[in-house]
């Protein structure tokens, strides 16, 4: 049957070009609460631009550009969402499982949507620093060039790809020398129930979930050190996640609610001690200080932040500093599952 407005053309991968569409601007990136159904049928996928060198000279930086054999064109490496993973578990799963490379997540650099058949495919980018592995020519991969961003975008195969290197390239010219991993507690049990100290009030079984499921969100950043407000389900919090790092948690009441509204100076110079640490650190509070802070944050920073700053419990805001000045920023509303 001939194509037409009611049976239209079946658009596949290498199609992605002709319909896609590019949600790749600004430094401030939001991940939907339910991105599984932002769009209609929608296909979630996840990935990064590879990249390794030295970002105080981009001279020397190269990013990765993947052949797949099955298409037969030059792309960034992704894959799609798996049951039970969220998307950051995603992207360094697939990127493992395709390139066979260790990498570092940084800032999400935003998402590509493209038709593909009767589904909407939505693929969330991050930038990725390699760390380590090694690459074996396999089914899905068979070779990768690693070159400067500028003849990467001549290779790529599809203008929705050299947008997404374009974007990297942009937020490479403003590398972070601090990220901050600022996490919302889990649930807990319900305030008006709980007739103890309120400090003391334990996660629930949910939050014991999005406890646990913070554990393969976070990792990929790499933090090496964790900090939380001094309310035990703040500590359960980032628990999982200190055992899983082999990092000790280090309690301090200035990173809470009550300590922000007593001494708000004495709370920001509590959080900006950590952002001039530099490095990737996690800070674990709750829901009153942490859309202060951000708000804070961005009026001293290059990132203006116009809209309502959300911080659900067991959400993380990825907050990027250079020279101590807020630069960018990726709220992930949830670390449980996408589908």
């Amino acid at each position: 049957m001939a194509p037409s407005p009611s049976n239209p053309p079946q658009l596949h991968e290498q199609d992605k070009d002709k319909s896609g569409e590019m949600f790749l601007t600004g430094r401030f990136q939001e991940v939907p609460v339910k991105p599984q159904k932002e769009f209609s049928r929608t296909t979630l996928a996840a990935g990064a631009v590879l990249w390794r060198g030295d970002l105080s000279d981009l001279d020397t930086v190269t990013v990765a550009c993947i052949h797949r054999p099955h298409y037969d064109d030059w792309s960034l490496a992704k894959g799609k969402v798996d049951p039970g993973e969220s998307l950051v578990a995603t992207a360094v799963r697939e990127i493992k499982e395709e390139t066979g490379y260790d990498i570092r997540l940084g800032k999400l650099i935003g998402k590509t949507v493209y038709p593909v058949k009767k589904t909407t495919k939505v693929v969330y980018y991050w930038t990725g620093e390699v760390t380590g592995g090694e690459f074996t020519p396999n089914d899905e991969v068979d070779e990768i060039r690693w070159l400067p961003i500028d003849e990467a975008i001549e290779l790529m195969s599809y203008d929705l790809d050299r947008e997404v290197l374009a974007k990297a390239q942009k937020r490479f010219r403003t590398p972070a020398d601090a990220r901050i991993l600022y996490v919302r507690h889990a649930r807990a049990h319900d305030r008006e129930k709980w007739s103890g100290d309120d400090n003391l009030r334990p996660l629930d079984k949910k939050g014991r979930r999005q406890s646990e499921m913070l554990v393969p969100m976070l990792s990929p950043f790499a933090p090496t050190r964790i900090y939380s407000a001094e309310p035990d389900r703040c500590q359960a919090t980032v628990a999982p996640l200190a055992d899983e790092l082999g990092i000790d948690v280090q309690v301090d009441a200035r990173f809470g609610d009550n300590a922000w509204l007593e001494n708000m100076v004495e709370a920001q110079r509590a959080f900006m001690d950590v952002v001039d640490q530099g490095g990737v650190s996690v800070i674990c509070a709750q829901g009153d200080v942490i859309p202060a802070m951000v708000a804070w944050l961005s009026s001293q920073g290059t990132l203006p932040l116009d809209g309502e700053i959300n911080a659900k419990k067991g959400s993380t805001w990825v907050l990027s500093f250079a020279d101590g000045q807020l630069t960018g920023a990726d709220h992930i509303p949830t670390a449980l599952p996408v589908q």
